[in-house]
Formats: C-alpha cells, structure tokens, sequence
C-alpha cells in the first residue's frame, strides 16, 4: 500500500516548493525504501544459487550486516551504518546487485560471477567504514578491486599490484592500518595519510554555517550510471585537481546566497535533499563554458555535475535538479500518471520527442527555474535584473508551451490531476508579474522557431503534440 500524501505537501509540491515538513515526508519514505533495498539484496544473496553466489560469499555478507548492526548500536546518537546505507550512492550498488542476483538471468558466466564479488567486496569496505566511524576495534581482509581499495566517504587506497588484492585491514582508537598504510579518521568525515599511497575524499563546506561538510565524490566506483546507446548521456566522471576543487569551491561558497535570492524555499530544498555531488567532466566541446548535469532515481540526493562557472549557475543547476529528485521521491509515493514510454511529445528544451513523463519532469523543473529567476529579478540590481528577466521569461514561455498537453491528458489519475493543476496555477501567477516586454517577445519568438524545427523534423503520420 502506498504511503498518504497530504494535500498541503501535494499542493505544495505541486508549486515547485515544499516546507520542511513535506520534504522530510519524502526524505523518510525514500530512507525506508533504501533500508528494504538493502534487505532485498540479503534475502536474494541468501536465496541464490551456490553458483551465482558461493557459501562464502553469503557468510561474508551475515558477518558484514551483524557488523553494521553492531555499529548502529554503538553509537545510537550518530548512527554511523545508517548514514553509510542512507548514501545515495549506495542506491545504485544495490540496484546492481540484485541484477546479479536475479535467478531469471540464468547461470552467470565468469565475468559477471567476478562483477558480483566485486559488488560484495564494496559492501564488506562500507562496513569497515561504519565500524570504525561508530569505534568498533576490528580486524578483515578487505579486497581492492583492480588494485584500488575504496573505503566510502573516508578515500581510497592504491596497492602496489594492479590486480585484485587482498588488503588486511585493522582499526583501534580512530587510527586504521590498511596493508603497510596508516591512515588517521578526521572529526566530521574523511581520513588522512602521509603515504602517497592513500588518496583521501574530498567534501566542500558545509552551504551554511552549522550544515555538515558536503560530499565531493570521485572515487566512489558507482557515482555514474553505465552508458547508454541513443540516449542523452552524462559526460564522463572527472578526478578534480587542486585547481578544479578550487573552481568548486568558488561557487559552492557563494551558492547558498544565491538560492536564497530566489527564495527561501531553494535553500531549504537544497539542504533537506543533497547529499552529494558527484563531479563530471566537461561536456565535449563546450569549450569551458557548457554544463552537464543529471540526478539518479536509484540514488535518492546525489547531483552529478561539471564543474559550474559561478555561484548563480550553481544554484540554477541545484534549482534544476532537485525539482527531478523530488518528483521522482512523490512518484514512488503516489501514481500521477499511467501514460506509456512512446515519445512522442514537444518540450521546447529539447530537441527530440519526449514521453509523457520525460515531459512532465521537464515541465516541473523549468518551471521551478522561471520561480528562481523571476524572484531574482525582482530582488536584484539593474546590472543584474536584466540577466534573470531573461531566464525567466524563456522558461516562462517553455513551459507555457508544455502545459496543455500535461493538463489535457487522459493517462492522469486524479491525484496527478490535482498536481498538474497546481502547477498550471504557479505559472499563471507568474504571468502576473511580467518580464519586460522585449524579454518575453523574444521568449516567446525563440519557443515558435524551435516548435516549428521539431515539426519539420518529425516523421509523416507521427503524433505531434
């Protein structure tokens, strides 16, 4: 049975915002969620087959839970293993996992029988890592895959064998030996070592003073999905160097005032939702000026990223994004639509057919965008205004564009209905306060050339919405 949703939080969702109470609502469900992935993925190992998954590879995975739970009662007040399970990042290795488990692939041969030690051994660091943040003394074997063992949140450690090795790994009074290596745990997160050998994670500030440091992840082995063909994809993972991280940390450390100039609501979301960032390379021949950005739907506060420009560009991203994580969260809560995946829908932000819910998620985020732009135009200077009018008035007129065919579907349910409403209603406010006429001609003028491109482009007898 699927979880109530208020009609406040509904209609509050439905504006793009979101207090603190309806966040927390889809924070909670999607951490309950994770904890029923992560039990799935038990039952399952314990359920495989021998072949699939040998014996001890299932005692391993027992001895690895009774640990973290073992952790979770040791310090009950920090809860170091929930924080390690509630890592976005985790979502995608355990969706992995159960892939590999799923009895209905048939008998795996070598290649995916090592992918699946692989997934296992990753479990087994997550637990060292809960162990010792909680100050369990233990003593494991751990193993570095292709000769790089990566403990979560704390960094990595590169072997002197390129291969699968073996690491023997022990912990006492917040100091961890890994082969040969010393490694020191830090208060607040990460751990440090004077041996080469040892890369340590890097997290930014925490966006406002008294929040906990965030997550800049390039060494987690799951941060990005696996291409795929005919689809718009992310750019490549990036390892930041000294320069970039400093790139990062310019914007980062600007961005909490620039969500805020577009409303309260954009700093609360950001800090009720992100838990990481994961860095992408620039998009190929963006010359260092484009972006790439996306969310994962397995992994619940993770935003991957190339490294944004400014402040303002980082915000516009977050704004962006989140609209999608917490659409996303709202859709395995309640159902709004039971349209199929046939693409076949106009979005004037891209240039090939959507499906409906590629159109709807769209929708909802641009329309939170023309929110932050518009509130920074009324709010800016003059040097600055005419820079948001801008943006609003583009994103005002795209969605515009894209709400008929949302509003006029048959495949919504009434609770979905209720949503789209909601938004038809934010943008009409919207329009209450214009952008200057020259902005919204142009807005208007650049959706009609891109509407009629799409149109020419589309096969004869094609649906055209």
């Amino acid at each position: 049975m699927l979880p109530e949703v208020p009609d406040g939080a509904l209609a509050e969702l439905g504006r793009t915002e979101g207090g603190a109470g309806t966040l927390g609502l889809l924070v909670r469900d999607q951490d309950t969620r994770r904890l029923l992935l992560l039990r799935a993925v038990l039952d399952a190992a314990e359920a495989a087959d021998p072949a699939v998954c040998p014996p001890a590879a299932k005692a391993r995975l027992r001895d690895d839970w009774a640990l973290l739970a073992e952790a979770d009662r040791a310090a009950a007040g920090d809860r170091p293993a929930r924080a390690r399970l509630r890592d976005p990042l985790m979502g995608p290795w355990a969706r992995r996992c159960l892939t590999r488990l799923d009895p209905r692939g048939g008998p795996p041969g070598p290649g995916p029988r090592r992918e699946l030690a692989h997934d296992l051994a990753y479990f087994s660091a997550v637990t060292a890592v809960a162990a010792a943040r909680a100050g369990i003394p233990f003593g494991t074997a751990l193993t570095a895959r292709d000769g790089i063992l990566v403990l979560p949140s704390l960094g990595a450690l590169r072997t002197a064998r390129s291969g699968d090795t073996r690491v023997r790994v022990t912990c006492r009074d917040g100091r961890m030996t890994l082969g040969g290596t010393a490694v020191r745990l830090e208060q607040g997160g990460g751990a440090w070592s004077g041996s080469p050998a040892w890369t340590p994670a890097y997290a930014l500030p925490g966006l406002v003073p008294g929040a906990a440091p965030m997550p800049l992840d390039d060494l987690d082995p799951y941060r990005v999905p696996p291409r795929e063909p005919d689809q718009y994809a992310l750019s490549g993972p990036a390892g930041p160097d000294e320069a970039a991280r400093k790139r990062w940390l310019h914007s980062w450390s600007g961005t909490a005032a620039a969500l805020r100039s577009g409303g309260e609501p954009r700093l609360l979301e950001t800090l009720a939702l992100l838990r990481c960032l994961v860095p992408l390379e620039m998009p190929p021949g963006a010359g260092g000026r484009g972006s790439c950005s996306g969310t994962r739907r397995e992994a619940f506060g993770a935003l991957l990223s190339s490294a944004p420009a400014t402040p303002v560009a980082f915000a516009a991203t977050l704004v962006h994004e989140l609209q999608h994580t917490k659409l996303a969260a709202l859709s395995e809560m309640v159902e709004l639509h039971r349209a199929g995946p046939a693409a076949r829908y106009f979005a004037p932000w891209r240039p090939d057919p959507r499906p409906y819910d590629g159109l709807f998620q769209g929708a909802y985020s641009h329309l939170a965008l023309a929110d932050f732009f518009q509130r920074r135009a009324l709010t800016a200077d003059a040097a600055h205004a005419e820079g948001a009018w801008a943006q609003y008035a583009r994103y005002h007129a795209q969605v515009g564009a894209a709400l008929p065919a949302l509003v006029g579907s048959p495949d919504l349910t009434p609770v979905g209905r209720r949503f789209v409403e909601a938004m038809a209603v934010a943008h009409e406010r919207h329009g209450e306060l214009p952008a200057p006429r020259g902005h919204t001609a142009r807005a208007q003028a650049y959706v009609k050339a891109v509407r009629a491109l799409w149109t020419q482009r589309q096969p004869r007898g094609e649906s055209r919405k």
